[in-house]
């Protein structure tokens, strides 16, 4: 009997796994919604600026001129400088301490984490009373006192920023640790004489990243709302403009010039829960198990 024709299984085409992970990214539509959000965000402050010639120090108006009158689209702000200007320019300083203080917090808490939850025994427990150290100061107070005894840059915000919030990431790659150094390929790996920073870095740290993933996307917002309650309470770098420098400018005017406080408020809200969609969108897509749903 002559069989009908069948798919050998070798001849089937193996999809590229960047285009897969998009694949499954793009079927979430609230990480897609993010995606677009951060996209918009991006835009407006790394290409308006260019179109948008307006500095965002200089007095451009009468002062709290209402969103839409005297040819400001949002206004001004308590003294007359143009909302939109102090949004666009400032939306880059506050995504930069995000991303840097965000990257020292992952990298910090990493390094730690993995060590702690590698070794074990002693090691562990030396580096986790250290952790707890950090851990048991209130992070803001923390930032705030580094930022009052040095200088105000945002240079030295993200690195308090940082400083401050990596105790969670160390605890939370730690336990990621300890949970995939007892799985079978990594005794396998050990059973055959592989080096223990290959172990480390190159077997058990890839299975971890979509974890650490979701805590570093989660961090950035932490870290853009860290900077924003700093500026507000006057330990903002008063040189560059920022999201929270213009919220803390305006906080004594909430009556008569809300619109300097809810747009750069909406602006922060808006970059931070874009962050976290494309955090949760990016968890599935790295996930094996969804990938071959």
């Amino acid at each position: 009997m002559k069989e009908g024709p069948h798919k050998d299984d070798s001849m089937v085409a193996v999809e590229h796994p960047l285009r897969e992970m998009w694949r499954v990214y793009r079927r979430n539509k609230a990480a897609l919604l993010g995606l677009f959000l951060f996209v918009f965000v991006l835009a407006l402050t790394l290409v308006a600026p260019h179109f948008y010639r307006v500095d965002p120090f200089d007095l451009a108006g009468a002062p709290a001129t209402r969103p839409g009158e005297s040819g400001f689209l949002l206004g001004t702000d308590f003294i007359g400088r143009d909302v939109l200007a102090e949004i666009i320019h400032g939306g880059k300083a506050t995504l930069t301490v995000g991303l840097v203080s965000a990257l020292m917090t992952t990298i910090l808490g990493t390094m730690f984490g993995a060590i702690a939850g590698y070794y074990g025994g002693r090691i562990d427990t030396f580096l986790m009373r250290f952790t707890e150290l950090f851990q048991v100061m209130p992070a803001l107070l923390f930032a705030m006192v580094i930022v009052a005894l040095f200088s105000a840059s945002l240079f030295t915000i993200a690195m308090a920023i940082g400083l401050a919030s990596w105790p969670g990431v160390a605890r939370l790659v730690r336990g990621e640790f300890m949970r995939i150094k007892s799985e079978e390929f990594v005794l396998a790996a050990r059973s055959i004489g592989t080096g223990e920073q290959y172990l480390i870095w190159l077997v058990i740290f890839p299975n971890a990243i979509p974890t650490l993933l979701v805590a570093a996307t989660m961090n950035i917002g932490t870290a853009i709302l860290f900077e924003a309650a700093l500026s507000y309470l006057g330990l903002g770098d008063t040189a560059v403009m920022s999201w929270g420098l213009i919220i803390g400018n305006n906080r004594e005017y909430v009556f008569d010039c809300w619109w300097a406080i809810a747009l750069p408020g909406l602006a922060i809200f808006m970059i931070v829960l874009a962050i976290c969609l494309i955090g949760d969108g990016l968890t599935d897509a790295i996930n094996p198990k969804l990938r071959e749903l």
